[in-house]
């Protein structure tokens, strides 16, 4: 068959090839750093911690502890176990060494941070003396004794981010109206809930509590994130949503400290991320789910607050490009 006449598709300049090469490049090395930087580089610093017993036998663990590991702990000082437990259950410290009655025990709370845990029980061991028996342990907040190892709840971290940029990226790009998305992505977060709370609570067994308040943590989490980044596009086009996706992906995930704990995070991190939606669901829902809603008023807050600004940057982005459609309309004449 004859191809006379008939145009070549025209190629990309090399120059161009070896941008996108350089692109892509940079895109995944920076993937890398945001997911691999924090958990290369945790480690056990400032956890907060109590020492509960009389003055004379805290300030001798006190000591020993700053002397073993320093910088390791941020540590209060409780006068006796129930003032510990009470610390504990309301998320004030992960755990506490007890010297009440002389013999140092441990008292942990693994459903805050397993990873915290273990290094409290292996403390506890270090604290005793080499003729004294092992030290005891009591858990005050264990994990489900179907997920004992808190597997489900740290893993179920990235669908809630992702469940929220899905969300985003098929309203923004199927829905047309400011109030049609934000009511998709309202009714979507309820609907995920739903479903989420209900595959982690009752066929992993990796909650507990109330299955109704899981499944409402898991509803604003994905609504702050769906709404943080709609808004951003109505705003920004594009770019907006780019800037959302990094947001949720690249700094909030890696920084929430679910698989660890947020102060095992290098330097500011952890505390950045707690002020993210992905570090903000992941406090709320440990909350929730084991210690009656103690400490949920952060996490709660937070939320809040990147919920009510997507939604009002939604309306500003609408109103900007309805004002841009008015002014390059053609005014229609006279008949």
């Amino acid at each position: 068959m004859s191809t006379d006449g008939a145009v070549a598709p025209p190629t990309s300049p090399w120059a161009q090839v070896a941008g996108a090469v350089v692109m892509l490049t940079v895109v995944i090395s920076a993937i890398l750093t945001a997911f691999a930087w924090p958990a290369a580089r945790a480690s056990i610093h400032d956890i907060p911690i109590a020492v509960a017993g009389p003055a004379a036998a805290t300030d001798q663990v006190v000591s020993a502890l700053e002397a073993r590991s320093p910088g390791a702990f941020d540590i209060t000082r409780v006068t006796d176990t129930a003032a510990a437990d009470t610390a504990i259950r309301d998320r004030d410290v992960y755990g506490a060494i007890d010297v009440t009655h002389g013999r140092p025990s441990v008292i942990i709370a693994s459903a805050a941070s397993p990873v915290v845990s273990q290094a409290l029980q292996a403390l506890g061991t270090a604290l005793a003396q080499p003729d004294s028996p092992p030290s005891t342990v009591r858990d005050l907040a264990p994990l489900p004794s179907e997920d004992p190892r808190g597997a489900g709840l740290s893993a179920g971290s990235l669908p809630l981010v992702l469940g929220g940029m899905l969300a985003a990226l098929l309203l923004t790009n199927r829905i047309r109206g400011a109030a049609q998305r934000l009511t998709g992505a309202l009714v979507y977060s309820v609907t995920a809930g739903l479903a989420m709370a209900a595959i982690l609570h009752f066929w992993l067994g990796s909650l507990e509590g109330d299955y109704w308040a899981n499944a409402g943590v898991i509803a604003l989490s994905v609504a702050a994130t769906s709404f943080a980044i709609i808004g951003l596009e109505a705003l920004l086009g594009t770019i907006g949503f780019s800037i959302g996706a990094v947001l949720m992906m690249l700094l909030g995930n890696p920084l929430s400290g679910m698989t660890s704990a947020p102060e095992m995070l290098p330097g500011w991190s952890g505390e950045l991320g707690q002020f993210l939606p992905p570090g903000a669901a992941g406090g709320l829902l440990r909350s929730v789910a084991f210690f009656d809603g103690h400490g949920a008023l952060q996490p709660v807050l937070v939320l809040t607050a990147w919920l009510v600004a997507g939604a009002a940057l939604v309306v500003v982005g609408s109103t900007r490009r309805s004002r841009r459609a008015v002014e390059v309309t053609p005014e229609l004449a006279p008949v």
